[in-house]
């Protein structure tokens, strides 16, 4: 079997001096390597066979059969590196967490610890007759959440 190790530091050396970031490496017992990366800016096909070559070449097929794939961290995919939250500040987010409540808002920061979600509630102040919509922050651990993805709007 192929070791992970060899191919993510093959990855390492592919992705060294860009904006690209390793999102998950996986071997298979029969040897199917599949490798998923993104980028801070925008990912193509050229790039991913780049990236495809450049870990062939530190593997040795005459000792080892193997299938590579190599592609981008899809667009809905859920977030599964601190990299792809720093990527999203900004945009709409929908966040599950571990116990059960689901919102969306957008990605205000990220830190160390956790992120922070603008989430706009509809709240009644006193006195006033019609709630209004307002944005509280929604802090999470990243442990706390379940899945973290980006939403698509078409507005």
């Amino acid at each position: 079997m192929i070791d992970k190790a060899l191919v993510e530091s093959a990855l390492a050396q592919a992705i060294e001096g860009t904006d690209m970031f390793q999102v998950e490496v996986t071997v298979s017992a029969d040897n199917r390597i599949v490798v998923e990366v993104d980028s801070m800016s925008a990912m193509d096909i050229d790039a991913c066979v780049a990236i495809s070559r450049k870990i062939e070449e530190s593997l040795n097929r005459d000792s080892e059969d193997f299938e590579l794939e190599v592609g981008s961290a899809g667009l809905t995919s859920p977030f599964k590196v601190r990299q792809q939250f720093d990527k999203n500040v900004g945009n709409e987010v929908e966040v599950l967490t571990r116990d059960g409540r689901k919102f969306s808002g957008t990605l205000a920061k990220t830190t160390d610890e956790g992120f922070t979600v603008e989430v706009a509630r509809k709240v009644k102040k006193e006195g006033a007759k019609r709630p209004v919509v307002e944005l509280q922050p929604e802090t999470v651990a990243y442990g706390d959440a379940k899945t973290v993805k980006y939403v698509i709007n078409f507005k």
